[in-house]
């Protein structure tokens, strides 16, 4: 199942942003700008259909991999400065974090996700 509509609102915003991330990913690598975020972000896809499934590994991927791409969106943000593109990215995973790790999120993997 590649979506869960009986997830909390928190997990669902989840997968809809690790899919979008992934999406927007694709379409760099496949445009040749950054490989290396893209593959990271895929991975995150991964653990989006693991939340999506209702499994903790799925979870606790998105949960890492949310948190790497925000050290690097943030690296990315220091080092070029003031750019409106990384400050969306920016603001994204800071988005995604706040998903991930909100009460709702942690509560209900913790009493349904096998």
């Amino acid at each position: 199942m590649w979506f869960n509509p009986r997830l909390p609102q928190t997990l669902q915003g989840v997968i809809i942003f690790s899919y979008l991330n992934a999406g927007f990913a694709l379409l760099s690598i496949i445009s040749g700008w950054g490989a290396g975020f893209g593959f990271l972000l895929l991975l995150g896809a991964v653990g989006a259909f693991g939340v999506a499934n209702q499994r903790r590994w799925g979870y606790y991927l998105c949960c890492v991999i949310s948190i790497v791409y925000f050290i690097a969106q943030l690296f990315m943000f220091v080092a070029y400065g003031f750019v409106f593109s990384s400050m969306i990215n920016l603001l994204f995973s800071v988005f995604l974090i706040a998903l991930v790790l909100h009460p709702m999120s942690r509560s209900y993997q913790r009493a349904y996700f096998r």
